[in-house]
């Protein structure tokens, strides 16, 4: 397997582990090919769907990220309730931005770790103002929550059904990162 073939390797693993896991128990579905990605409650003749932006595995692990975290009233509201302001934020939005983004980054690094791919901070607002350190310190602080124990049921079971596919020692990763982990794989404004 060449290096290129690599990210669509994890992300049919990634599709595989997901499907086998909650398709059916949770009656959703993990869609990628998409422009943006976006989250569609059940109905009385569809799934839930989740849907990530093309096939990048990093938009498949940050939108389940979000769909773990969101309980089950949310999960009934398209995209979850959320607002989503677009790139060139302004300064308050960016910290509302950052406060709903913190735990949902987390859980996307915890699952980063169980897939073996690199986990990015995103401050998603290329055209605006970004504090990258105060928002790298809150998606740090609630990993520590996670990796505490305070981590969504449904998260805990995707990273465990993950590593065991990966054969990746999960425990033995989660002790290897620090705040200063970010810092080699912080995506920064261009």
């Amino acid at each position: 397997m060449s290096i290129e073939n690599l990210p669509l390797v994890k992300l049919s693993t990634l599709k595989q582990v997901f499907q086998r896991t909650f398709e059916a128990s949770l009656n959703t579905q993990l869609i990628g090919g998409f422009d943006e990605p976006l989250y569609r409650p059940a109905s009385d003749d569809s799934p839930a769907r989740i849907q990530f932006r093309s096939d990048y595995v990093s938009s498949a692990l940050h939108e389940l990220a979000h769909w773990c975290v969101a309980g089950h009233e949310r999960r009934q509201l398209e995209d979850y309730g959320y607002w989503y302001a677009p790139d060139g934020r302004n300064e308050t939005q960016q910290r509302q931005f950052a406060k709903v983004e913190s735990r949902p980054q987390a859980v996307e690094w915890y699952l980063s770790l169980s897939l073996g791919v690199p986990f990015r901070v995103s401050a998603d607002n290329l055209d605006g103002p970004v504090n990258l350190d105060d928002l790298k310190r809150a998606v740090y602080s609630e990993f520590e929550r996670l990796r505490a124990g305070d981590i969504p049921p449904r998260a805990r079971q995707l990273a465990i059904e993950l590593s065991a596919q990966t054969q990746i020692d999960l425990e033995s990763e989660l002790q290897k990162m620090t705040l200063n982990y970010l810092d080699s794989f912080w995506e920064s404004p261009q």
